[in-house]
């Protein structure tokens, strides 16, 4: 009997190959995200996020497929945060094409550990989403759509990974890749929207999801201006444009020039150099408004005048609660020495 428990618990494993799978880690991670979306976003999909049977009839899915990602994140941050004195890590990882067999760094194996549905570093880098994908498609969920957005967020973590390799490597980069890379970077949001609409047997609003790609830029932007640098804590000047300022509740504490995470500011500091950088990301960001704009009055007046509450709500709880309803474009100091900054925050840790 025992041979037969043993074929037994192989051919479970083997099922497990291709079942998607999250950790607590992952879950914990992608609920601030989940709240977020419930709050700003069922409102487009008709729904109360202030009934708690609206949450809960489609949380499941929901919570699923954000720390699936969540999960897979953990994955791609674990390899751009190798040691920056050893690049070779994040240099393979940044071209590796699906023939490529790839060694996990001992810096992942814990990552790794919380992220089983992934297996393994290869298959992260090469079918990414396959569980996921098998999911959904089993439970009647998954559409040409969302597959878009899917392979987005793939083609998001190579640009990642491409961008801040030739950070480090001080290699150039360029700005139409960049730009792709932040346009990119919401994909999970898209994701729930297009489930919600699924799930729901609703037709997929275009308006709204050009309305909510052109405010999630706005985002993104913010959030990679404050996770800028944090040492010391906004502490240092600022250079402030007139426009309104998008803070997101997923902001977290981080520093990205110390993590050589992806980060617009850094990109263009890269690109136009330490003293035109801040004057073109204010132009980038003046076009963004621009759009938004537009988008936003092409929604119907309830939902948008929701919408701006909601924002101005958002702005209140990440800690903007003077100024205007929605704060100000605030540009950090720029960082002109990344290497020397990482020396000196280094040299300040105990």
């Amino acid at each position: 009997m025992f041979p037969d428990k043993i074929k037994d618990i192989c051919s479970l494993k083997a099922d497990f190959n291709d079942e998607a799978m999250v950790g607590l880690d992952a879950m914990q991670r992608a609920n601030s995200t989940l709240e977020d979306f419930c709050r700003s976003y069922f409102m487009f999909h008709d729904l109360d996020a202030s009934k708690p049977q609206s949450i809960f009839r489609y949380l499941p899915i929901l919570s699923f497929t954000e720390s699936y990602i969540y999960q897979l994140d953990c994955l791609n941050e674990s390899l751009l945060h190798e040691p920056v004195g050893s690049h070779n890590v994040l240099k393979e990882a940044a071209f590796v094409s699906a023939s490529d067999d790839v060694t996990l760094p001992s810096t992942l194996v814990t990552c790794k550990r919380k992220s089983s549905s992934a297996g393994s570093v290869h298959a992260f880098l090469t079918d990414p989403f396959r569980q996921l994908v098998l999911l959904l498609q089993r439970h009647g969920l998954m559409t040409e759509r969302i597959g878009e957005e899917l392979r987005g967020g793939e083609e998001y973590w190579k640009l990642e990974r491409q961008l801040c390799s030739a950070m480090i490597n001080k290699e150039e980069i360029s700005i139409q890749v960049v730009m792709r890379a932040i346009h990119l970077k919401s994909f999970d949001y898209r994701v729930l929207n297009l489930l919600l609409f699924n799930v729901r047997g609703e037709k997929v609003d275009n308006i709204f999801m050009d309305f909510l790609s052109a405010s999630e830029f706005l985002v993104e932007v913010a959030d990679d201006l404050f996770d800028y640098e944090v040492f010391p804590p906004l502490s240092h000047s600022t250079i402030s444009s007139k426009l309104a300022l998008w803070f997101s509740p997923r902001a977290l504490f981080q520093d990205d020039v110390l993590e050589n995470n992806f980060n617009i500011l850094r990109m263009f500091v890269r690109i136009y150099g330490p003293s035109a950088a801040p004057t073109m990301l204010a132009r980038c960001i003046t076009e963004g408004e621009e759009k938004y704009i537009r988008l936003l009055h092409g929604l119907d007046p309830d939902l948008s005048h929701k919408y701006q509450v909601r924002c101005e709500e958002a702005t209140r709880e990440g800690g903007k609660g003077s100024g205007p309803p929605l704060g100000t474009w605030n540009i950090p100091t720029i960082i002109t020495d990344e290497e020397l900054y990482r020396s000196n925050i280094s040299a300040m840790s105990p």
